[in-house]
């Protein structure tokens, strides 16, 4: 039986609902990580109780995610995307899209599907540092991206270590060499690299060289960078931020209504910021 408007306003709970808050955060808790199907079959085993899996689905499509804001001031962030996988008519080929996402280290997290304005505004709208360090990938949307958030005079752009490393190495060749190379580039000296590379007979170095100016600006002294725990040199935490997500959105067989992304991907943030179990965090 659902509830009057009446009797809701004595109870404080929302009218004509048949579940009680605690039942409905009990939901969005199981749902943010297994799907709807999954949440209606394990909460009654826990509880007892049946919702089924269309009304998980609503529930979560109807619930308001407040954003969060951080507390503490934001010195460094990384930023790189993911891919969700859309529910196309029978007979068509799977469709993927991108989303962003980002992660202000040690703090919050937050993705956006095909908005990326909101995730600069929810990122701008953050206190944050007078030099604030951008870590990313070598790809051209990860740094039109981040050019965005704060000021060109207060950002520190990193190139991930990492994507460097894995990108020398592709070139091939004499090792001996590629680990000369690193070795230059681990202590931020480009115009040596570069001098140790030109001349190769190979396509993949011009790419290599091409690729090194284009980052100039971002490649620093890494071994000062970590030795004197200035920032971090690698993009792992949202590497590590879109796996997380990738675990609910991605799931066996999962495919989603282009229109419910955005709220997927707030529910799923929500939790790993860990607001779902907040007490009077969750809002209609």
């Amino acid at each position: 039986m659902k509830l009057t408007e009446n009797q809701a306003k004595k109870l404080e709970v929302k009218p004509n609902t048949q579940l009680s808050p605690h039942l409905e955060k009990c939901c969005l808790l199981l749902s943010a990580n297994v799907s709807y199907q999954n949440t209606a079959r394990d909460l009654e085993i826990l509880t007892g109780l049946k919702v089924c899996h269309s009304t998980q689905q609503r529930l979560v499509q109807r619930y308001k995610f407040t954003e969060v804001r951080v507390k503490q001031e934001v010195e460094e962030l990384s930023v790189d995307g993911g891919k969700v996988r859309l529910r196309t008519p029978v007979g068509q080929g799977c469709e993927w899209r991108d989303y962003k996402a980002v992660n202000l280290h040690s703090q919050a997290v937050a993705a956006y599907f095909q908005d990326n304005q909101s995730l600069l505004a929810w990122v701008n709208q953050q206190e944050l540092s007078e030099i604030v360090t951008c870590l990313g990938d070598g790809h051209d949307g990860i740094w039109n991206l981040i050019a965005g958030i704060a000021t060109k005079e207060s950002r520190l752009e990193i190139l991930d270590w990492y994507h460097l490393v894995e990108n020398l190495y592709k070139v091939g060749g004499d090792k001996v060499r590629l680990a000369r190379v690193e070795a230059f580039l681990w202590r931020g000296n480009i115009t040596a690299a570069i001098i140790e590379i030109d001349g190769w007979s190979n396509p993949r170095a011009d790419n290599f060289i091409t690729y090194l100016h284009k980052h100039h600006s971002r490649i620093p002294d890494y071994w000062y960078f970590q030795t004197e725990q200035i920032s971090s040199i690698g993009s792992g935490a949202i590497e590590s931020t879109v796996k997380q997500i990738g675990r609910r959105v991605k799931i066996s067989g999962a495919q989603w209504n282009k229109n419910n992304v955005p709220q997927v991907l707030f529910h799923r943030t929500a939790y790993l910021n860990g607001m779902l179990s907040t007490t009077n965090y969750l809002q209609n």
